[in-house]
C-alpha cells in the first residue's frame, strides 16, 4: 500500500491558466468568481476544477465569462451559467454575458493543484496523471490511487462513474469504491 500522493501535479497548461490570471486587468473579478463551485463535486471552484477560462471588462463596463465544460454534453453547464450570473448579480454588474466556448477542448491539464488536493479530500481520485495515457488514462494496471486509504491496488468496476467524466474505482485494500475522474 502506498500513502496518498502530496506531490502536486502542474502542468504547463495550468502554468499558462495562471500567468493568465495573474496578468489580468481584473483581478477583482476573477476573485469575485472564486465563489462559483462546481455544481457536481461543490468542493472545487469552477476555477480550480479548470473550466473558469477568461474574463474581461470593456470600457462600458459590460462583463464578459468564457466557460470551457469537462466535455461537450455537460449537463451541469447551464447551472454553471447561472452561477456565474447570480454572482456578478450579487456584486451589481447587469451589463454581462456568459459564453461557453468548446475550443480547445477542456484537459485534466487545467486542474489546479488545489482542485486535485480538493478531489481527494472529497473522495475522489484526481487524474492520476497530467497529458499522457489513453482518453480515460485508464489500463488494467492503471494503480489509481484509492482517495480513502492511499492504496494503488484498486481494480476498475465501470468507465462510467457518478457522472460521465468520472469511472468508478474498487479499492482492494480499505474495499470502498471511489470515482476517478478521469484523465483527457
Amino acid at each position: 500500500m502506498s500513502s496518498i500522493s502530496t506531490i502536486p501535479i502542474i502542468s504547463s497548461a495550468w502554468a499558462e491558466r495562471q500567468q493568465h490570471r495573474k496578468q489580468s486587468a481584473v483581478p477583482e473579478l476573477w476573485e469575485m468568481l472564486d465563489a462559483v463551485n462546481d455544481p457536481e463535486v461543490p468542493a472545487l471552484s469552477l476555477w480550480d476544477l479548470g473550466v473558469l477560462c477568461d474574463l474581461q471588462k470593456d470600457e462600458s463596463g459590460k462583463v464578459t465569462v468564457w466557460i470551457t465544460p469537462t466535455y461537450s454534453g455537460c449537463p451541469a453547464i447551464g447551472t454553471m451559467q447561472d452561477d456565474i450570473e447570480a454572482e456578478l448579480v450579487k456584486a451589481g454588474f447587469s451589463d454581462y454575458e456568459v459564453k461557453t466556448q468548446l475550443a480547445p477542448a477542456w484537459t485534466t491539464d487545467w486542474l489546479s493543484p488545489e482542485g486535485r488536493r480538493k478531489l481527494r479530500e472529497y473522495g475522489i481520485a484526481p487524474p492520476k496523471q497530467s497529458g499522457c495515457g489513453n482518453a480515460l488514462g485508464l489500463t488494467p494496471e492503471s494503480g489509481i490511487e484509492c482517495p480513502h486509504c492511499g492504496s494503488d491496488d484498486t481494480a476498475l468496476l465501470s468507465e462510467f462513474g457518478s457522472t460521465a467524466c468520472k469511472a468508478l474505482f474498487k479499492c482492494q485494500d480499505c474495499h470502498e469504491p471511489f470515482d476517478y475522474f478521469k484523465q483527457i
